[in-house]
């Protein structure tokens, strides 16, 4: 950090800065952790209101304080209707910010822009900018670029300056341009005596030759808009391209003339590969920038060694300045030996690497890579898709045809050469998770199909429902089916939808009876089908299948969302009374009281990875927005021991400090991994002694270097869906790692930890089977101490959750969301989407928390489903968890009763009021804890 000598910007050394501080919020309405988050970045507007290229994120504040960071100060953001401050008002309408608590002339605010400027080009700066605070005159406020480089001094390019008195906003202007780009470059705003607040109504920084034609040799580029690969097309032979591992052939035909370019007059190959890793690559050090997303585009194929079809993955090494080596899997494709195919993906860089590399791996050992094109290019940014418009959704309407079966089998038709007919003594009664959907409704008729010579599984009852289906609606699935006796074994049943040839999962069931069980699932169509069946299938082949009911509705979801918000004021929220005394407390009668809530105490938190803590803009939203972390890998046993005996804990290590260095509780996520094909090929290869000692090791190893520190632990993920462990090491060792880490650390609470258990699609992790698996293991004394579901869920609907919550509630174990997220290509139905699953977590008893799998483009597992674009952007569904964040804070004002009380009821969490009297403010923090009982909180004034 730099520091001012003076306050007349001539000299400058460098300081260390203490922690920064918390934003220091003084609008009531702005004092909670979310602020204002109705309105995001979207309009790149100067400061003059003309639009402009605007390289700013969050130029306005119209987003808080998002993207920006007070600089060994506090800063917050004002709004239009929170009165002015020093006697101005945002010149916009809209908000501004305050840099306040300034105890040096250089501090102020500042946003990182490292990636958005391109070498060479001149840029625009024009900053509306105001001062507050105890002077006289006028006060000089600077624009600054701070240029860091790893291993050598800051240095520092003024960028303009101007003199501005109370009660006026001024304009500072200026220019500049970087021949030489920096590792990290900041742009911030300072100037003005200690004590002096700066206020900070707008910035616009963009190209001076952004309006220019294209092809006009001194315009900008917008850094990465060209291509970053040299020769890309090999039009200069294999100049800049290199073998990785093997050797690199220029062609301009293979195989007797049958291979030709599918563009331009040669093609590469990656040959005499003896590894799946070999390859053809390129070094593109110096042309990507860090924080920037970039595309991805190759045309690939694959010859020889008589393979067919190989998947091609395009892959991108990174060496870090401390010589850490991360590889990032961009995109990958079904390549062919018949014809040339598509490579397309997309990646961004967190940090400031030392060497970047990017090269196409994958095909087995023997094979060829070809290679007629690779181009590598600044992401254009591309608009979220309008909100769905539906027209009559007809929520709770049925659009099975007959589906009480009142007119025979009528509607109905036998998939394959099964038959049907209709049956009597079915349930009379809706199946419970509709019931919850639909409330009040007419009995069901008692009648059901039943479908006998079954000689293949997907054989039973379907109807065509093609013209019935609204895209992007949400369909709750509901049926009660049956099958005859005699089956041997469980059986599977499913409610499938053919939706143009694609399965798509409508709720299964496993029975191994012969009553009637329920079964409930939900889909949604997000592309146009041009047919769509759904039919019953599953159970072995003859095996006679029994349908009755069958439903299929679409859901509101804003009349659930209501019942949820009257459920979480019961179990969420708690009664206070804020007691007053001390000096003068008999003379308050009438004094003004407001009751802000910080922070709401339930944990709400998220999945991150170790080059996440690299990105700054990531770093200030995590932060702000979560309280409690998980680690996406760097704890798992393959990352923390890929070969054995070669530990890696410096990643685990690095982003445990982070998390304890911003008070961040954290979940390890995982000792071990059941399924198979998540463990090391060492690890594999083990004895079964050998594979004893191994899991001894592991467990001895991260629970002693651990201890204390991680508040949960999934113990062996995936326990439903996998048995490495137990096939190799008998029944009780799932006990026993439970055992054994509850010896090593009993600080800890010990979690299994499971999929699909939430939303009827899958029969190996039905609550039923989850609690039969839990009890199972507490029986062998195995100290389970919480339940986790994943939540990795397509299309919920809230009383199929629900559902499951209840069944596992009756365990009577906390049960957290471990990994939640959701997935559509519409931001606003995604964020439907995540408003269910979080209002039916947060008003649900026996949920105790929840962790979503990530936020933030192209650090999820799951393509559409992240909260935050790639480069920083709040996207809808961000904004619709903002909103949720925000709700779930209890606010509160008014004057004190004749006993000197005031009475309130509000969320669990962390408050501040102050208490306005004639000659003072007072203000205090107290906590509001779970509890039946009215708080009563003594506030000595």
């Amino acid at each position: 950090m730099r520091r001012l000598s003076v306050c007349c910007f001539t000299s400058r050394k460098h300081k260390h800065p203490p922690q920064r501080s918390e934003e220091t919020m003084e609008n009531p309405q702005m004092k909670s952790e979310n602020g204002n988050v109705e309105n995001s970045n979207q309009k790149m507007i100067s400061a003059n209101g003309n639009p402009a290229a605007n390289i700013v994120a969050n130029y306005d504040f119209s987003n808080g304080l998002h993207s920006w960071h007070p600089n060994c100060c506090n800063g917050f953001v004002a709004s239009a209707d929170s009165g002015n401050r020093g006697g101005l008002s945002s010149k916009s309408g809209g908000n501004y910010a305050v840099a306040t608590n300034r105890t040096e002339c250089w501090q102020g605010l500042e946003q990182d822009i490292t990636g958005k400027i391109s070498r060479g080009s001149m840029y625009l700066v024009s900053a509306l900018v105001g001062v507050s605070g105890p002077f006289s005159g006028s006060a000089d406020v600077l624009a600054t670029l701070k240029l860091e480089n790893h291993g050598s001094a800051t240095s520092y390019i003024f960028i303009g300056k101007t003199s501005v008195s109370k009660e006026r906003w001024e304009t500072v202007e200026g220019t500049f341009s970087i021949s030489t780009m920096p590792e990290r470059l900041v742009f911030y705003l300072e100037g003005p005596p200690p004590g002096v607040e700066l206020l900070i109504d707008s910035v616009v920084i963009s190209c001076s030759s952004s309006s220019k034609s294209e092809s006009t040799s001194t315009g900008c580029n917008i850094a990465g808009d060209e291509n970053i690969i040299i020769n890309p097309q090999f039009e200069d032979g294999l100049n800049n391209w290199s073998g990785r591992g093997c050797k690199v052939v220029l062609h301009d035909s293979m195989a007797d003339g049958k291979i030709v370019p599918q563009s331009g007059k040669v093609f590469a190959s990656a040959t005499e590969r003896t590894q799946s890793w070999n390859g053809i690559q390129q070094e593109i050090t110096g042309r990507v920038q860090r924080k920037l997303a970039y595309t991805v585009a190759a045309v690939v194929r694959i010859y020889g060694n008589n393979v067919t079809t190989a998947t091609v993955q395009a892959t991108l090494w990174v060496q870090t300045p401390d010589h850490r080596e991360q590889y990032i899997v961009i995109a990958n494709v079904q390549a062919t030996d018949k014809d040339w195919v598509q490579l397309q993906g997309k990646f961004l860089l967190n940090g400031s690497p030392s060497k970047v590399v990017i090269y196409l791996e994958g095909p087995p050992p023997g094979t060829d890579i070809l290679v007629n094109s690779i181009f590598v290019k600044h992401a254009e940014k591309t608009p979220p898709s309008p909100p769905p418009i539906i027209e009559n959704p007809d929520f709770g309407v049925n659009i099975i045809t007959n589906s009480q079966l009142n007119d025979g089998t009528n509607g109905w038709f036998p998939l394959g050469n099964c038959n049907l007919s209709v049956g009597s003594g079915s349930p009379h009664i809706l199946p419970p998770m509709a019931r919850a959907s639909l409330g009040a409704h007419e009995p069901l008729s008692g009648h059901y199909i039943l479908v006998k010579n079954r000689t293949q599984t997907w054989m039973g009852p379907a109807q065509m429902i093609t013209d019935k289906l609204k895209l992007f609606l949400t369909y709750q699935v509901s049926a009660w089916v049956r099958i005859s006796s005699g089956a041997i074994g469980p059986q599977n049943v499913n409610v499938a939808l053919s939706v143009d040839g694609q399965w798509v999962n409508g709720g299964q069931v496993e029975i191994n009876d012969d009553r009637w069980h329920e079964i409930g699932g939900s889909f949604r169509i997000e592309k146009q089908p041009s047919k769509v069946m759904v039919y019953i299938q599953g159970p072995a082949t003859g095996v006679d299948l029994m349908v009755a009911g069958l439903l299929i509705f679409p859901v509101d979801r804003e009349a659930r969302f209501n019942y949820l918000r009257r459920q979480t004021d019961k179990i969420r929220k708690r009664d206070v009374i804020l007691k007053f005394s001390g000096a003068g407390s008999s003379s308050l009668l009438g004094t003004f009281v407001i009751v802000v809530q910080t922070q709401n105490s339930f944990p709400i938190g998220s999945c991150i990875n170790r080059t996440n803590i690299d990105n700054e803009d990531f770093v200030d939203f995590f932060v702000k927005i979560f309280n409690w972390a998980v680690f996406g890998n760097e704890l798992k046993w393959y990352w923390t021991e890929p070969q054995q005996g070669n530990f890696n804990y410096k990643d685990a290590d690095d982003m445990l400090a982070f998390c304890q260095n911003h008070k961040i509780e954290t979940r390890g996520h995982c000792i071990f991994w059941e399924v198979q094909a998540t463990v090391q090929q060492w690890v594999q290869a083990l004895n079964k002694n050998d594979l004893m000692k191994a899991v001894q090791n592991r467990l001895t190893g991260l629970l002693t270097r651990y201890k204390g520190k991680f508040r949960h632990y999934d113990v062996n993920n995936e326990m439903l869906h996998g048995s490495f462990y137990q096939d190799r090491l008998g029944k009780d060792i799932r006990a026993k790692m439970f055992k054994i880490a509850n010896q090593l650390d009993p600080s800890a609470t010990l979690f299994v930890n499971d999929y699909h258990v939430e939303d009827g699609c899958d029969p190996r992790s039905s609550p039923e089977k989850y609690i039969e698996h839990i009890l199972d293991l507490q029986e062998q004394g195995a100290p389970v101490g919480g339940i986790g579901i994943q939540g990795h869920i397509d299309s919920p609907v809230g009383p199929i959750v629900c559902s499951a919550l209840d069944k596992l509630g009756i365990l009577g174990l906390p049960i957290w969301f471990t990994e939640l997220d959701v997935s559509s290509v519409n931001e606003y139905v995604r964020g439907d989407d995540l408003e269910v699953m979080l209002r039916e977590a947060f008003a649900h008893p026996a949920v105790e928390g929840i962790m979503l799998w990530g936020f933030w483009e192209l650090f999820m597992s799951r393509n559409n489903a992240h909260l935050v674009n790639a480069e920083g952007e709040i996207n809808e569904t961000g904004k619709r968890f903002l909103a949720l964040k925000h709700e779930w804070l209890s606010h509160a004002h008014g004057l004190l009763d004749e006993q000197g009380q005031f009475e309130f009821r509000g969320f669990h969490g962390t408050y501040v009021v102050e208490v306005l009297t004639a000659c003072k403010k007072v203000s205090k923090t107290f906590v509001v804890d779970k509890g039946d009982s009215a708080l009563v909180v003594s506030i000595d004034l």
